[in-house]
């Protein structure tokens, strides 16, 4: 979405300070990875295509069949790509198809939250039907949709824009429209996994956005638990996506608090606009940081330029997330857009041609070898200028991520705990390599060796 311009970019530092440290330590003295233990599971690293960005994917501005293919293979391919797992679909409140609306699929008031609805379908949905058509045939089974506005009829100011509030007599109603259209998808062969009614309740956008207090919030969860519980929908309730991580928190808290609406919500979900993340969520639910991407009004493909908007900026991120906020997945704001955009990925307008940022790399780095439901596990690292995380996957597979944010060549060493490796297999991401194989890293029993290239991520895969 056209985010919050004021905020200031992301520190770097603050970002990549290791610590991996509070992890429960394994059993040895030194540096060490343990790949026996567990810390969260992971659900997946997604993306957006939301305000009828998929329109343009599909070719709205001149893009061809077979470009579409190859930006579907960056953002979906296992094997060649991201290997995305988690695509956000906007719900929307508009009356228009104008481009950056989302049109609505209940278009006019029926004349009182009691009135039959009477719901528009078109199968399109901005490009978006089409999009989670072609991701489910890529492995994409998780599907998040979220509503940044009810329909303005529903608000307390009239409008999908400028916030203003859900009037309370029409919960159940607008309840009701989120489960249509999860239905609607339903119909179309995508099943909406996660559902979300809120979009930056703590802030009131100029464009489709609704205010909600953190107790609105939970007083609107115990009507869309219910209603979603007996719809025979097979989808999780999340909240409350709120602009910040740590705004997030207070939502946390009050659904927490409520037993039925901490019954309503399976997944908590969190932006990371206001700051890095800082403290994990306080609850036992998985976690979710739903969007994000670095502040700026431009478009960048460098790896390390100082800005805040390069690629070294989202690989920190990702390791600050997954350590500090102990995120169970992490789904980026925008796959492909115009002009000036913080997306990863920049479509021609007009025209048949794209270009990539290395922000994309960074997420690739994670996404196409951390896959759904693998855990993070333990590390302890005595070099503060390495950022390390590391998985298991369900197949077997572990893998290593190590952001060296000295401006000098790193060695290390670490004891892994949990199996060996002969050959690991070392993938370098840097301001010339993009998930590039290097020989960097050499095991020998249960010692692992790597050496590490300055200002980049290096990505080491055992099987």
């Amino acid at each position: 979405m056209k985010r919050l311009s004021a905020l200031t970019a992301v520190v770097l530092l603050a970002l990549t300070t290791h610590v991996a440290a509070a992890d429960p330590a394994p059993p040895a003295t030194g540096p060490a990875i343990d790949f026996r233990a567990e810390l969260q599971p992971i659900d997946g690293f997604g993306f957006s295509m939301a305000f009828q960005r998929a329109d343009l994917l599909h070719g709205a501005r001149g893009l061809s069949p077979a470009k579409r293919r190859e930006v579907l293979d960056l953002l979906l391919d296992k094997e060649r790509g991201a290997g995305l797992s988690i695509l956000r679909l906007g719900i929307g409140s508009s009356t228009d198809r104008v481009y950056d609306h989302m049109p609505t699929i209940l278009p006019t008031d029926p004349g009182g939250p009691d009135a039959p609805p009477k719901y528009v379908w078109d199968g399109w949905d901005g490009g978006q039907v089409w999009l989670a058509k072609e991701a489910k045939a890529y492995g994409v089974k998780r599907f998040f949709a979220d509503a940044w506005s009810a329909p303005a009829f529903m608000k307390t100011n009239g409008s999908e824009n400028d916030g203003g509030e859900l009037r309370p007599e029409w919960r159940q109603a607008y309840a009701n429209y989120l489960v249509k259209y999860a239905k609607f998808y339903q119909r179309e062969g995508i099943p909406i996994t996660d559902l979300g009614f809120t979009n930056e309740p703590d802030w009131a956008a100029t464009y489709a956005s609704m205010r909600f207090t953190p107790q609105q919030a939970v007083d609107f969860l115990k009507v869309l638990g219910p209603t979603v519980r007996a719809s025979g929908l097979k989808t999780g309730v999340v909240c409350c996506d709120a602009a910040g991580w740590d705004r997030q928190v207070a939502y946390t808290e009050a659904i927490e608090a409520d037993p039925e609406a901490a019954k309503a919500v399976r997944t908590v979900t969190g932006h990371r606009y206001s700051g890095p993340t800082t403290v994990p969520q306080p609850t036992d639910k998985r976690v979710w940081m739903s969007e994000w991407s670095p502040d700026g009004t431009t478009w960048n493909e460098n790896w390390d330029d100082g800005s805040g908007y390069d690629g070294l900026t989202v690989a920190a991120d990702i390791q600050n997330t997954l350590t500090v906020g102990n995120a169970n997945a992490y789904v980026y704001w925008t796959g492909a857009s115009l002009g000036a955009t913080r997306g990863l990925i920049q479509l021609a307008n007009p025209g048949d041609s794209y270009r990539v940022s290395k922000r994309y790399w960074a997420l690739a780095a994670f996404s196409r070898f951390i896959r759904p439901d693998a855990v993070r596990v333990p590390v302890t690292n005595a070099d503060p200028a390495l950022s390390v995380t590391a998985f298991r996957n369900t197949d077997g597979s572990r893998v290593i991520e190590i952001l060296n944010t000295a401006t000098t060549e790193k060695s290390a060493q670490f004891a892994l705990r949990g199996g060996h490796d002969r050959h690991p297999e070392g993938y370098v991401t840097d301001e010339t390599r993009s998930i590039t194989p290097a020989h960097v890293a050499s095991a020998r029993g249960t010692t692992l060796k790597a050496t590490l290239a300055p200002r980049a991520l290096t990505t080491i895969v055992l099987d």
